[in-house]
Parts: structure tokens; sequence; C-alpha cells
């Protein structure tokens, strides 16, 4: 009897309740339907994770499939074997235009664009998205109805004029509104103003060489930002980042609105259903002064290691369609709240009726999906332009950069530092680890703890499903 062939698929564990679960369970199930192949499922600590794969590489015994945040996907692309040659290939060349494999139908070409854009480089999508979220606002709307405000701010004048009237009311919550000290609401605030974290379109049309902290973008966020906080208006819990504080704040009606990630749909929702209140979500507001560029985007990718025989190769690329088809990418969503990869699930859970039960669930997809067309009709542009904005930021070390910029805000916040100061010295910093990553990759390719960072803040606990669902549970 001929043995199995195995497939060793390292994913990042992120921690929430049933997550590993339905990823062995898919791995199962695959097995059945190809009973040559087994899939080994290993789920990893997410913020060693990228460290144990350049490990392996080095040792000769990398998995066949690997998870990486999408802070690491340079690093991802720059990671080497012992011999020098890089250790992942493009998944889309490896499918060779190839409609199905296996038997299972390829659905690379059905990413939305959103999705795909963050993965491709130079015209090739070089790994497989797995995990997508964006940011959105969420608001108390039993607070929006006693004060008065009828529709959810889409701006942030419109954010602050609401703060301002929630603020008048007379048993109100302590602040308006609250998010978390984190690297992602610096993406979003960048992109939806059209605005670059580093150079060469944002890493994509070249690799990265220098940072840029201080750009008008990036200051009209942070004194933003910093005008609510000194109003009264932004609740800032003084530790960095503290996703489960600025949870807490909503979950019992400290503040009206909390921006979040569409990660916390679930638990979201199931706070205001625990605290007794109504609940609205909607895009992430822009800057509305000036024309709307896109969105950021957060989440992992599935990489292929090169060099794997065709059968292996050819099972492992066969699971990466078969995790993704309409059902278990749609089936994903339902269970973390994730936007459904591709159009074909959207339309899945559209046909079942899941976006009428639960209307929420839909808005992270209207944003990364239709939102810049509802723009393009007001201001005449051609919404399927695609931008580096919308592309998201390429370049090593960008945890640590994050790292940099979240300490930034926290001195502006806390002890009254000078935005354009404080962020002019934040970018020498952060230029100084993008130098320090160019110059590791020259000798070796990214080894360091440093190079292959995923959790970019200090001295915090990692942020948890776990953590949210215990507030919840406090709460009811």
């Amino acid at each position: 009897m001929n043995s199995k062939v195995v497939i060793d698929v390292w994913v990042a564990d992120l921690t929430f309740p049933g997550y590993m679960d339905r990823l062995r369970r898919l791995g199962e199930e695959f097995d059945a339907a190809h009973p040559e192949y087994h899939v080994n499922i290993r789920g990893c600590d997410f913020r060693t994770l990228p460290l144990e794969i350049s490990e392996a590489a080095a040792q000769g015994c990398p998995p066949a499939i690997a998870e990486c945040y999408f802070y690491i996907t340079q690093a991802a692309r720059d990671i080497r074997r012992a011999d020098g040659t890089p250790l992942f290939t493009s998944v889309e060349k490896a499918i060779g235009g190839r409609k199905e494999i296996l038997g299972e139908p390829v659905v690379i070409d059905d990413i939305i664009p959103a999705v795909r854009d963050y993965y491709t480089y130079d015209g090739d999508l070089t790994s497989m998205p797995s995990v997508a979220t964006t940011m959105l606002l969420y608001a108390n709307a039993n607070l929006l109805r006693a004060a008065g405000v009828s529709d959810m701010p889409r701006n942030w004048d419109e954010v602050e004029a609401a703060c301002k009237t929630v603020a008048e009311l007379a048993d109100g919550p302590s602040h308006g509104i609250t998010w978390s000290n984190h690297g992602l609401f610096f993406q979003q605030a960048l992109a939806v103003q059209g605005g670059l974290l580093v150079d060469n379109a944002n890493g994509r049309s070249g690799r990265a060489e220098s940072v840029d902290l201080v750009s008008k973008e990036m200051l009209a966020w942070v004194t933003w930002w910093r005008r609510l906080h000194q109003d009264g208006h932004y609740l800032y819990t003084g530790k960095i980042p503290d996703w489960e504080g600025t949870f807490k704040a909503f979950a019992t009606q400290e503040v009206a609105f909390r921006i979040t990630s569409s990660n916390d749909l679930n638990y979201m929702v199931q706070a205001a259903e625990s605290g007794g209140f109504d609940i609205e979500v909607s895009r992430f507001p822009d800057n509305g002064r000036v024309p709307y560029a896109g969105n950021a985007l957060a989440g992992t990718s599935l990489w292929l290691a090169d060099g794997l025989d065709e059968v292996t190769r050819d099972g492992a690329l066969a699971f990466l369609q078969y995790m993704h088809n309409p059902h278990n990418a749609a089936d994903q969503h339902k269970s973390n709240s994730f936007v459904p990869v591709t159009n074909a699930s959207f339309d899945l859970l559209e046909k079942e009726g899941w976006f009428d039960r639960h209307p929420y669930h839909r808005v992270a997809s209207d944003q990364l999906k239709t939102y810049p067309a509802h723009r393009a009709a007001e201001e005449q542009v051609d919404a399927a332009t695609t931008t580096p904005q919308s592309w998201g930021a390429l370049f090593g070390d960008f945890a640590g950069v994050q790292d940099v910029m979240t300490r930034a805000m926290g001195d502006v916040l806390s002890h009254g530092a000078d935005p354009v100061a404080r962020f002019a010295e934040a970018t020498a910093e952060a230029q100084q680890l993008l130098d320090d990553y160019r110059a590791e990759c020259l000798r070796t390719g990214p080894r360091s703890p440093n190079s292959l960072r995923v959790e970019f803040f200090r001295d915090a606990e990692p942020y948890s499903g776990a953590d949210l669902e215990n507030v919840v549970q406090l709460n009811r």
C-alpha cells in the first residue's frame, strides 16, 4: 500500500474560540475527498510563526504552505533557503492558468480586487489571501437617538459634530468615541486620503527605501485625533493598543462610537445585545476635505513553498482552492466575520439570505467592493483605477515601524508632545528600522526576530478573541 503524500500546512492560530477546529476539519474533508493526500494542519503562535518559518527554511524542512500576516509580506518575499534561493514561489505562476487542480475549481480569478491587489506584485498574485478585514465605525444607536443624531457620520467633521451633540446629553457617556492606538488606524486614515507610508508607490514599484511619518495625510489624521482627545470626545485608555479596553468602553456604554476592525463585528453585536442597546455599523469615516482614495486591508495569506515535487505541489494548490471555495469562504465569514474573499462566496451568502438576517455583516464587503464606486459617482473619478493606497504598503519591518508611530501618538495624547516634532522624530527612528532590515536582507534574508516580528506593540497582552468574549460575559 502506497503511503499518503503529506502536505504540511502551518497556520497562525488567531486564538478565537474554535478557530483551529474549523481549519483542521477542512484538512480532514480534503483528505476524504483526496485519499492519496494527508493535510497536516499545525497551528502556531501568530507572534512567532514567521521566525519559525525562516528557521525551518534555513534547516531545509519548511512546510508546503505557510500563513503570513500582511505585515510581513515583504519579509515572506525575502525569506531564503540555506542555498540562498527564495523560499516561496508565486501561487498564480504555480497554477499556470489551470481552471481546476485535482478536480478543485481554481478561485484566484474570483478574489475581490481589494483583497487580491494587496497580495499582488507586478501583476502577479504571490500568495493566497486567507483572512481579510478592514476598519469600520460602530455606534450605540440608543445614544445617537437620544442625542438627536439621525445619521451615521461619514467623515471626520461629522464624527466630531456627533460627539459634541452626544456630550450634551444629561446622562450621556463619558466620551463620544474611542479606538485603539494601533497601526491599522494610521493605515486606514492614510488610505482614505491617498497618503503613503513609504516611497516607490508604497513599495509597489520597487523596494521601499524611505519612510514618511510626517506627510500631510499623516499629520491631518494625528492632529484631528489629538483635537478630539483635547476636547474630551476621544477616550484614550493610555495603553497601546488596548483592544480589550476600547471594546469594554463600548460594551459598558462609556462611549457612543468605536472604530475597530470588521473582525470584531460578532463581538460588538453580542456586546450590544448583552447591554440592551441597538447597534449601527458603517464604513470608516474619511477626511471629507480631500477626495476619497481607498481602504487599507489587514489579514493573512497562505504562501506556497518553492521546489515541491509536482504531486505535493498540486495537492497543496488544490487544498488552497478547496479552503476558499464559495461554501468554505462563506462559512469562514459566518464564523469569524472575516470579509468573504471571493465574489462567489459573497453571492452565496446573499443568496442564502445571510445579509438580510445579519445586515451589519455586509458593511465591510460594501466598503471594499462598492464604496469607491459610490464616491466615484459623486466626484466623477474612475472607481476602477487601483492605487498604491488601496494596494497597501509593502516594506520590511512593517511591525516595527508601526510600534514607532503608536508610541509617538501615545506621547502626543498622554504627554502633549507636538505632533510635527514627535512624528519627525518617529520618522527618523522608523527609517533606521527600514535601513537595518534592508541591510540584513542583503546579507542573509530576514532571519532576526526584528525583521520577522508581527506583534509590534511593546509591553502589551496579545489581542485575543477570548478576551472580548470575557467582556461580553461579564456585561450580561
